[in-house]
């Protein structure tokens, strides 16, 4: 074991600062995910473009999936003067903008998954890295309420990626501008941050056996953390089946023109934004209050799954917007309240990074595996039995958070 020295940002700062941070990560991250990335391959290999997006954003997210958790693991042994988490911030978002350079740059669809297997692996470390802060720094009491503002935070991302798609036309400027937020965001965070820093160096370097444990927990020790995931898993699994194919859908199903989809998705990531931040809000400050974390999370993953029914059987763009209004509402809460419920479910306060990265593969497998499976269900029903399956998938995952014991 190691002994870290307890160092905490003034709250106040902390909380004005780590949010932001996060927007400015998931901005440049989620930017290529809901409209960019769909568009750029397009341009390069318009007859299999489906094909290749879910080759390309599988590939990406699993290596998320493995990063997340590694560089978690790696900043909570990081002996660094600088701190534990800081290094980490600082490398994986510089690494992350060559990422997206060499995307905005390619002419072909291999080289795009290069730069996006680059972009998803550091971007994705340094996220494993922000997201440890919050435990580091934040009491027990207050991480309802400050989760809530890291769910503004990423929704927001959403809604200024959507945007910049609509506002720039040229490759550099959509993948380029969130990349230029996420260094403006993480450098002043990172200046402002006072980091733990570990007393002593690991006595023992980490092998590959115990680097293989990071992506290992016992869940008959610790079921809470097992339930916990799965819900969070079956949530983003749902999302995923959304997301990933919405420029499609409105092309394909609604019939909306390809020069117009980046509007279309802007407008709609609005309205979702707008529901999302006063939810998000309303939740984390409510079961901060209240003292109760399952009871919220269950709920809104239901009535987020619900809009996602909605926009499944969507005819029309106002249909479609409808059920964002209701995904919306639902997922502003979900991510509020989950994030705090994960935060009090961690197996070890020394292993926090580590057990916060396997967490992160729960958001980042569903990344993978929706893109492997859609084909089937695309083939079988079209896109409204996907998002239909994505549904029953979420909804399942609401009620799996009711084996949680050791929190209300």
């Amino acid at each position: 074991m190691t002994q870290a020295v307890e160092r905490r940002t003034p709250l106040g700062v902390f909380v004005a600062t780590m949010p932001l941070a996060g927007f400015g990560l998931y901005v440049a991250l989620l930017t290529p995910v809901v409209v960019t990335l769909a568009l750029k391959v397009e341009a390069v290999a318009p007859g299999s473009k489906e094909r290749d997006l879910g080759l390309v954003l599988g590939v990406g997210a699993l290596l998320a999936m493995i990063s997340n958790p590694i560089a978690g693991r790696l900043s909570d042994r990081t002996a660094s003067r600088f701190g534990m988490r800081r290094p980490w911030l600082i490398g994986g978002t510089l690494l992350g903008t060559a990422g997206l350079v060499l995307v905005a740059t390619a002419e072909d669809v291999p080289l795009i998954g290069v730069g996006w297997c680059i972009t998803q692996v550091s971007y994705n470390g340094a996220l494993a890295a922000l997201t440890a802060t919050l435990p580091d720094q934040v009491p027990d009491a207050r991480r309802g309420a400050v989760s809530g503002l890291a769910g503004i935070a990423l929704q927001v991302a959403i809604v200024a990626g959507a945007v910049t798609a609509a506002v720039f036309s040229g490759d550099l400027a959509r993948f380029l501008v969130p990349a230029a937020i996420a260094l403006v965001l993480i450098g002043v965070f990172a200046a402002v941050l006072r980091d733990r820093v570990l007393a002593t160096r690991p006595a023992t370097a980490l092998g590959l056996r115990q680097l293989l444990g990071t992506f290992v927990f016992d869940p008959r020790r610790h079921p809470d953390f097992a339930w916990t995931w799965l819900t969070r898993f079956a949530f983003m699994f749902a999302t995923a089946t959304g997301v990933t194919y919405l420029p499609y859908f409105l092309t394909d199903e609604i019939g909306i023109p390809k020069d117009d989809v980046p509007g279309k998705v802007a407008l709609a990531t609005v309205v979702l934004t707008i529901l999302t931040v006063v939810t998000s809000v309303v939740g984390g400050l409510l079961s901060d209050r209240i003292g109760r974390r399952k009871p919220f999370v269950m709920v809104a993953a239901v009535v987020a799954m619900a809009g996602l029914l909605v926009v499944a059987f969507a005819g029309t763009f106002s249909q479609v917007v409808v059920g964002f209004v209701i995904f919306g509402i639902g997922t502003g809460c979900f991510y509020a309240v989950d994030l705090a419920l994960v935060t009090q479910v961690l197996p070890s306060t020394d292993d926090t990074g580590k057990d916060l990265g396997i967490i992160n593969i729960a958001n980042a497998l569903p990344q993978s595996l929706a893109p492997a499976i859609a084909p089937v269900f695309l083939a079988i029903g079209g896109y409204p039995l996907l998002f239909a399956a994505g549904a029953v998938v979420g909804i399942v995952g609401a009620l799996l958070v009711t084996r949680v014991r050791s929190v209300a």
